[in-house]
């Protein structure tokens, strides 16, 4: 079994608040693993070159980028799905704006060290299960990444085991 450290520093960055745009095949496979109806109205909140929003399935979409003005936590039109790389350093309170949207699907690709059980329980709470998990990787990002997909009204698709073991 080998190992590869290629890409992986952080150390390498230039600047240690960089924006990640998240490549476009990635965008793609995380939109497929939305079960969307063809009415749908898309919501991507932090659009920035539009990788997400170029490619979602209809015309019904709406985006956000708080560099051209638009803050996704002043943003209240209805939405059916929220799908989009949302800023890792600002999870919890961008998981309590799409709580607050009640959209029938939340799916996010998030830090796997921000998937945590607090943060699922929180969407469990709200009426959200955790319907699909996806771990995949992008060259020079740091860690591994989750595509998250929870939808209104299901069961979640992992336990979470509380118990401190000894």
């Amino acid at each position: 079994m080998s190992f590869s450290k290629a890409g992986h520093s952080i150390k390498k960055r230039d600047n240690a608040n960089d924006v990640f745009i998240t490549p476009v095949e990635l965008c793609k496979e995380h939109i497929n693993m939305i079960e969307y109806k063809n009415d749908d109205i898309w919501y991507d909140p932090f659009r920035n070159t539009g990788n997400y929003y170029n490619n979602f399935p209809n015309d019904n979409k709406l985006w956000s980028e708080i560099l051209d003005g638009k803050d996704f936590f002043e943003h209240y039109e209805e939405v059916d799905i929220i799908c989009s790389n949302p800023p890792y350093s600002m999870i919890t309170r961008v998981l309590e704006k799409c709580i607050s949207l009640k959209p029938r699907i939340i799916s996010l690709l998030i830090g796997m060290m921000n998937l945590t059980p607090k943060r699922v329980e929180d969407l469990n709470k709200a009426g959200y299960g955790l319907v699909k998990l996806r771990m995949c990787k992008v060259y020079q990002w740091f860690g591994n990444s989750y595509i998250v997909v929870f939808e209104k009204g299901k069961e979640n698709c992992i336990e979470i085991d509380r118990k401190i073991y000894k």
